[in-house]
């Protein structure tokens, strides 16, 4: 063969090459062209042989929400209780599981706040983080009267993030509410709602009452207990304590108590390991007793020595020279707030503090009588 041919040849034969290569991977680049052509939308209809609507805009009011979860769940926290429980045959104890609640991070000291009633009893205490590490805790104090108690844990203060505290004053019925929670031992779960009142007025587990107690038809369930309720502002309102329902499943109203009360008591416990609170330095007869008689006011039973009331001259129960008892003071009014019972004096003396002066009213012998006392502190006693 003539070297100008061999030439040609070669060139055909690179030239053919090229070409039956370009010619098999267009159908591959075309095909690959129009899988990607495909929509998320259309390959999903390809394996399901449904068509699957497209994702939809998550709106201003959804993404807030979002927002207030994922800002507020790591201050949410699980607490699990349990009791002693001795063996019969071997006599060794052992720790029985007895229940579950809610509670939030007060500071990074490791303090958290809950019901009184989720650790009531208790032997042992464990805290849970959002970040699923589980801590052995302490109780630091509680206030039964306000169904309040305070744990405390060692915990790094990495992963102690202390939740916002808000006001109750600010409040509003009708504005939107957010509890956090582990219902029926469910990891924070979030039910939203509104302040169905405000005012409302509870029996806590001592038989005192509180009040000024937030209304909410946010979904309260068994396990609810001792989260927080927040405004859209993530701020802690309130305490979620209990609901009203028969079946003890949330029926749309729930109870939280106020964050003004949680502002007064923690630190209180935090710092005595018990409220410090004033008092008048009397015993008053059960409101049963004061109902029998038909009395309006608050009839004390005796007076504490050395209180302040001993010193301002109120008196209690007496006998007489001729053996007869005498009826005590009745308390009728404080610092011109009228007095009908004994809730009315609890609650009003919880506006004072240990050391102030209140000026009392009274009925002794059918007459009224006014004095002053200085109020004393629930920690001198």
């Amino acid at each position: 063969m003539k070297p100008s041919n061999l030439f040609i040849w070669i060139i055909l034969m690179i030239v053919g090459f090229f070409v039956g290569t370009s010619w098999k991977e267009a159908p591959n680049n075309q095909s690959a062209q129009a899988d990607e052509a495909l929509t998320y939308h259309q390959k999903k209809s390809l394996t399901t042989g449904r068509d699957v609507s497209p994702i939809t805009h998550i709106t201003d009011v959804e993404a807030a929400t979002i927002k207030l979860f994922e800002e507020v769940s790591p201050s949410v926290v699980f607490i699990r209780t349990s009791k002693v429980q001795r063996n019969y045959w071997n006599r060794n104890e052992l720790q029985i599981p007895s229940g579950s609640g809610s509670g939030f991070i007060w500071d990074e000291e490791g303090h958290i706040v809950t019901n009184y009633h989720v650790i009531d009893g208790a032997d042992g205490l464990t805290v849970t983080l959002s970040n699923q590490e589980t801590y052995s805790a302490t109780l630091k104090g509680y206030e039964p009267s306000k169904d309040l108690a305070v744990l405390k844990i060692d915990a790094p203060k990495a992963v102690l993030k202390a939740i916002k505290v808000g006001s109750y004053d600010d409040l509003k019925v009708g504005q939107s509410v957010f509890a956090i929670g582990n219902p029926f031992g469910l990891d924070h779960s979030l039910t939203t709602g509104i302040i169905s009142a405000l005012g409302r007025e509870i029996t806590s587990v001592s038989g005192r009452p509180i009040k000024d107690v937030i209304q909410t038809d946010a979904a309260i369930n068994p396990g609810n207990s001792g989260g927080p309720l927040l405004d859209s502002s993530s701020r802690l309102i309130g305490v979620n304590t209990m609901i009203y329902s028969p079946s003890g499943a949330s029926a749309g109203i729930g109870f939280s108590i106020p964050v003004e009360v949680v502002n007064w008591v923690v630190p209180d416990i935090i710092k005595y390991g018990r409220v410090k609170r004033p008092l008048l330095g009397v015993v008053v007869f059960q409101q049963q007793v004061i109902n029998r008689l038909e009395i309006e006011g608050a009839m004390i039973s005796e007076v504490n020595r050395g209180s302040g009331a001993e010193k301002a001259g109120l008196r209690g129960v007496t006998i007489n020279q001729r053996g007869y008892q005498q009826p005590g003071d009745v308390i009728t009014k404080i610092s011109g707030q009228p007095i009908k019972n004994n809730n009315d004096l609890f609650l009003i003396l919880e506006r004072y503090k240990p050391g102030d002066k209140v000026e009392i009213e009274f009925i002794r012998d059918n007459k009224l009588n006014r004095t002053s006392v200085t109020l004393d502190s629930s920690l001198n006693y």
